[in-house]
C-alpha cells in the first residue's frame, strides 16, 4: 500500500465530489426528495470576495459548519449547506477607479478564486445553489423586496445628516466611518444633509426586541441588539425658548420626575433650532464648535469617558414647572456634541443632581446643581413630589404634564430609521421612477430587474451626483402614455443583498418567484448560522427586519430567520517588529527555540499576537498550508485549536502534530484488515470513542471529539492486531466530518464503491463501555515505581491494600504516611 499522499488523494476526491454532485441537496418539488426525513439548514455568513482571497482565519467557521453538515447527513437529515457571494460594495468600485477594470470583471475573478479556495478545503457545499448578489437574476428579487417595502410605506425619502466622504464621493454609513475618517482609505469625512432613501425599521422596533427571547443566540449578541434598539420608558415634553413664542424644542427623558432639578438644556450641534436661537454674540463660537463636531463619529461623541465640551447659545428656555419671574424658570441652552441628533429628539434636559454626565458638564461650565434625591432614593427639593419614590413620582409627573398639555408618557427607541442609499455605481439600482412633477412611483414589476447601465467612469462627483446619473439614456424612461420619467440614480447599500440571501438559497434558479412557498415552509428557519461577532448588530438586525416585513406580507412562514447563532472565535496570527517598531513579514523571520530573528541581518525581533491584517504583514494564505500539509490537516488543526467560539493564535508549529495523527491513522489501514471481529481491546476503545465523538458533535465540541479519536488511534496502534473491516468502516465514518478526504479513502479501502458521506452514523454498544479492570500506576513520593491491575469498582481501601502488596519490597525501612488515590487513574504512596 502506498504511503499517505494527500497531494494525490485530496484533489481526486474533490474532483469526484464535484463531478457526482455528491452534496447536492434535494428539496420539496425535486424528484427523489424524501419529506419524511428531518431537515437541517446550516449556513455560513457568506463572504465578500475581496482580491486578497481567504486567509486561514476564514476556515475556522467554515470547517465548523461543514463538520456539522456532514454529521447531520450521517444522521439521516436532509441537509441544506449552501455558499454564495456578497459581491456588491465600495471596495470593488474603488479598485475599478484605480485600475480601470470594470467591477464586474474584478468581482468575477475574486469569486472564482474564493470558490477554488473553498473547494480545496473539501467543504461539502451544494454548489448547485451558489448565488451572487451582483447577478441580475438575484438582484431582480432584491428590487422586488424593495417594492414590498415601498408598498407598505416602509421606504421613503428624507433629508438626513449623513457622513460624506469627498475623496470617495459618496455617503458612508456610520459603521464605515472611524474617528471621522473612512474605514476604507482613511479619508476625511464630514456630516452634511442629503436627501436619501430611508427604511422605516423603527416601525418594527418592539417586535425586533421582543422576539430575541425565543432565539438560541449568544447572550452578548442579544444584549448588543437590545442596546442598539434601546427601548426607554419615560415622557416627552416641550421647552419654550424665552421671549420666542414660535421657538420650542422637545426632549425625551426617562426621569420626568427630576424636572424640578433641571438647570440647563443641551441641543445637538445638528439641531435645526440652533441657527434660530443663537445670539449674535455667541454665533462665532457656536459655528466653530458645530464644524468641529461634524468631523467626529457618533461613537466618539457618545463615549462616556471622554471629557465633555460645549458652547452656550446665548438663549434660555422656560422650565414649565415654575411661575414667570421665578429664576429657576429660565435655564440656559447649550450645544454639546455628546448629544446626538440621531438619538431621541436631539435635545435633552439636564439634571446634574441626578446624572453623572450632566454633573460633569455642569461643573466644567459652572452651571447650577440641585440635589433631587435623598439617601433613601426619595425625591427632595421637588415641591409636590417631595418624599415620593421614583416610580410614584414618575407616575404623578407624567399625569401632570398631560393635564397641562405640555407633555405625555411615551416609549421611545434608540433605533433610527435605516439610511438605505449610496452614491455609488456598484450596487443594486432602485426600482424607482421620478416624474417631472415630483411624483415618485415604482418601476413596473415586469421591468425587473432594473439592470446597471454600462459605464466606463465610476469616479465620484464633488457635487454629490451619483455615477449612475452619467448614464443619460438609461436614466430616461418614457411610459406607454408618453410621460417622461427619470430613474433613481442612487444605489442600494451592500447590506441589501445580504438581508435575504438565506431565502434565495432555498430556490436559487427559480425564474418566476423569489422562492417557492413549499420550499420555504420546509427549510426555514435556518437551524445553525455561523459568522463573526462583528455582525452582531447591523447585518443580523437588518435581516431580521426584512424577514418580519416578508412575514407580514405572507411570504415566509416564520417570524425569525436564524434560530441558532454561533460566533466563531478569531484566528489570530503572530506579527513581528524590530527594535524600531518596523513590522517584519513572517517569511523574513527565523526561529531558534523561543527567539526570533530577521533572516537578513539576524536582528532580534519582538513577537506579538494580533488580528490577521495585510498592514501587520501577518496574513497566512491557506493555499500555502494546504500545499505543504493538505486540506485535512488544515481542517483538523482549525477544529483542534479550541472551542468554535474561542479565539486562538495560528501557530504553524502545531500543524505537524495534526498531520502526524493522519499518518498514524493511515498506517492502521496500511497494515491491512482482519477478516474476523478484531481485537476486543480495540473494539472497546472504538465504542468509547464513538460515544464521545457523538456527544461532542452535538455540542460543537469539535476539539474534544478529535482528542477522543486521537486516543483511539493510540490504542489501536499499540495493538498487534489488525482492524476488522467493521472497525475500519466505523472509524472512517467518525473521522469523515473532520477529515473527509482521507476518510473517503479509508472507506474505499474497505471495499466500498460509494461515497461514505451519506452512510448512516455508526452506533455504539453501552455494554462494551463498562470496564471490568483498570491498570493503575503506583507512585512512591510522586514517582511511578510500578503498575497493577485491579477491579474497576475497587474501593480506596482495596486499592491501597493491593498497592502496598505490589511495592512491598520497595517499602523496606519506610513508613507509609499517606495514600493519595485518584479512582481509575493512579495511586501515590507518600512514605518517609
Amino acid at each position: 500500500m502506498a504511503p499517505y499522499e494527500f497531494s494525490e488523494i485530496e484533489p481526486r476526491w474533490q474532483k469526484r465530489w464535484l463531478a457526482d454532485s455528491t452534496f447536492r441537496t434535494l428539496g420539496p418539488g425535486d424528484e427523489g426528495f424524501d419529506p419524511s426525513k428531518p431537515k437541517y439548514y446550516v449556513l455560513d455568513m457568506f463572504p465578500y470576495p475581496s482580491g486578497a482571497g481567504l486567509h486561514v482565519g476564514h476556515p475556522k467557521g467554515y470547517t465548523a459548519t461543514d463538520i456539522m453538515a456532514r454529521y447531520k447527513r450521517h444522521q439521516g437529515f436532509n441537509v441544506l449547506h449552501p455558499m454564495g457571494w456578497d459581491a456588491f460594495g465600495l471596495p470593488a468600485e474603488q479598485y475599478a477607479i484605480q485600475t480601470g477594470t470594470h467591477p464586474r470583471e474584478t468581482t468575477e475573478k475574486n469569486v472564482n478564486h474564493f470558490r477554488q479556495q473553498l473547494q480545496s478545503l473539501g467543504l461539502s457545499y451544494d454548489w448547485d445553489r451558489e448565488v451572487n448578489t451582483t447577478d441580475p437574476n438575484y438582484y431582480r428579487w432584491t428590487q422586488w423586496i424593495f417594492r414590498k417595502l415601498f408598498e407598505k410605506g416602509l421606504a421613503y425619502q428624507a433629508e438626513a445628516p449623513v457622513w460624506w466622504c469627498e475623496e470617495l464621493g459618496t455617503v458612508l454609513a456610520n459603521e464605515e466611518v472611524i474617528n471621522g475618517k473612512s474605514e476604507r482609505g482613511g479619508h476625511a469625512c464630514v456630516k452634511r444633509p442629503l436627501r436619501q432613501w430611508m427604511l422605516k425599521i423603527t416601525a418594527y422596533a418592539e417586535r425586533l426586541l421582543e422576539d430575541l427571547d425565543g432565539l438560541d443566540w449568544p447572550g452578548s449578541v442579544k444584549a448588543m441588539q437590545k442596546e442598539w434598539i434601546g427601548r426607554s420608558e419615560g415622557a416627552e415634553l416641550d421647552f419654550q425658548i424665552l421671549d420666542a413664542p414660535e421657538s420650542s424644542f422637545r426632549v425625551f427623558t426617562t426621569r420626568p420626575d427630576t424636572l424640578f432639578g433641571a438647570t440647563f438644556c443641551v441641543l445637538s450641534p445638528e439641531h435645526p433650532l440652533v441657527d434660530k436661537i443663537t445670539t449674535a454674540e455667541n454665533l462665532g463660537a457656536v459655528q466653530a464648535y458645530r464644524k468641529e463636531a461634524a468631523t467626529k463619529s457618533d461613537l466618539e461623541r457618545a463615549e462616556l469617558q471622554k471629557e465633555k465640551t460645549g458652547v452656550f447659545t446665548g438663549a434660555f428656555a422656560c422650565n414649565p414647572l415654575f411661575e414667570v419671574g421665578d429664576s429657576r424658570r429660565n435655564i440656559p441652552v447649550w450645544v454639546a456634541d455628546y448629544v446626538l441628533m440621531s438619538y431621541g429628539t436631539g435635545a435633552i434636559m439636564c439634571v446634574p443632581g441626578g446624572d453623572e454626565r450632566d454633573l460633569e458638564f455642569a461643573h466644567k461650565m459652572d452651571l447650577a446643581v440641585v440635589e433631587i434625591e435623598d439617601a433613601d432614593g426619595n425625591l427632595i427639593h421637588s415641591d409636590w413630589l417631595n418624599g415620593k419614590s421614583v416610580e410614584k413620582a414618575k407616575e404623578m409627573m407624567c399625569q401632570w404634564l398631560e393635564e397641562q398639555g405640555i407633555g405625555q408618557a411615551k416609549v421611545t427607541y434608540r433605533l433610527r430609521d435605516w439610511l438605505f442609499s449610496r452614491q455609488r455605481y456598484w450596487g443594486e439600482p432602485f426600482p424607482i421612477l421620478h416624474g417631472e412633477d415630483g411624483e415618485i412611483v415604482l418601476a413596473p414589476a415586469e421591468d425587473l430587474p432594473v439592470t446597471l447601465p454600462e459605464l466606463d467612469d465610476f469616479t465620484p462627483n464633488a457635487s454629490g451626483d451619483p455615477p449612475l446619473a452619467r448614464a443619460k439614456e438609461w436614466c430616461k424612461v418614457v411610459d406607454d402614455q408618453g410621460k417622461v420619467w427619470q430613474r433613481e440614480t442612487n444605489s442600494m447599500p451592500q447590506w441589501a443583498g445580504s438581508c435575504w440571501y438565506y431565502l434565495r438559497f432555498l430556490d436559487p434558479t427559480n425564474a418566476s418567484e423569489a422562492w417557492a412557498t413549499e420550499k420555504e415552509k420546509y427549510w426555514m428557519p435556518v437551524d445553525l448560522y455561523v459568522g463573526g461577532a462583528e455582525h452582531a448588530v447591523l447585518h443580523l438586525l437588518y435581516a431580521r427586519f426584512w424577514h418580519k416585513v416578508l412575514f407580514d406580507c405572507g411570504l415566509v412562514s416564520n417570524k425569525e430567520p436564524f434560530q441558532k447563532l454561533v460566533n466563531q472565535g478569531m484566528v489570530q496570527s503572530f506579527a513581528f517588529k524590530d527594535s524600531r517598531g518596523v513590522l517584519v513579514a513572517a517569511d523574513e523571520v527565523e526561529v531558534e527555540g523561543d527567539q526570533f530573528f530577521r533572516s537578513s541581518d539576524r536582528e532580534p525581533l519582538e513577537r506579538m499576537v494580533a488580528k490577521m491584517s495585510k498592514s501587520l504583514r501577518n496574513v497566512v494564505n491557506p493555499d500555502d498550508v494546504i500545499a505543504e500539509f493538505g486540506a485535512d490537516t488544515v481542517r483538523l488543526y482549525e477544529a483542534f485549536m479550541g472551542p468554535v467560539t474561542a479565539s486562538a493564535p495560528w501557530n504553524p508549529r502545531d500543524l505537524p502534530g495534526a498531520h502526524r495523527f493522519l499518518q498514524r491513522a493511515w498506517r492502521l489501514f496500511e497494515k491491512g484488515l482482519d477478516e474476523g471481529v478484531g481485537d476486543s481491546t480495540v473494539e472497546k476503545a472504538l465504542h468509547a470513542c464513538n460515544k464521545k465523538v457523538t456527544a461532542d458533535l452535538e455540542e460543537m465540541s469539535n476539539n474534544t471529539a478529535l482528542a477522543a479519536m486521537m486516543e483511539f488511534v493510540n490504542t489501536a496502534t499499540k495493538s498487534t492486531a489488525l482492524l476488522s473491516k467493521t472497525q475500519a468502516e466505523t472509524f472512517a465514518l467518525l473521522l469523515e466530518p473532520f477529515a473527509p478526504h482521507i476518510a473517503e479513502e479509508f472507506w474505499s479501502l474497505c471495499g466500498n464503491e460509494s461515497s461514505c458521506a451519506w452512510q448512516p452514523w455508526p452506533s455504539f454498544d453501552e455494554a462494551l463501555l463498562s470496564v471490568d479492570t483498570v491498570e493503575l500506576p503506583i507512585q512512591l513520593n510522586g514517582k511511578v515505581r510500578a503498575r497493577m491491575e485491579i477491579a474497576a469498582d475497587a474501593d480506596p481501601a482495596q486499592v491501597e491494600e493491593m498497592a502496598l502488596k505490589v511495592v512491598k519490597d520497595m517499602m523496606e525501612g519506610k513508613t507509609l504516611r499517606k495514600a493519595i488515590i485518584i479512582p481509575g487513574r493512579m495511586v501515590n504512596l507518600v512514605v518517609g
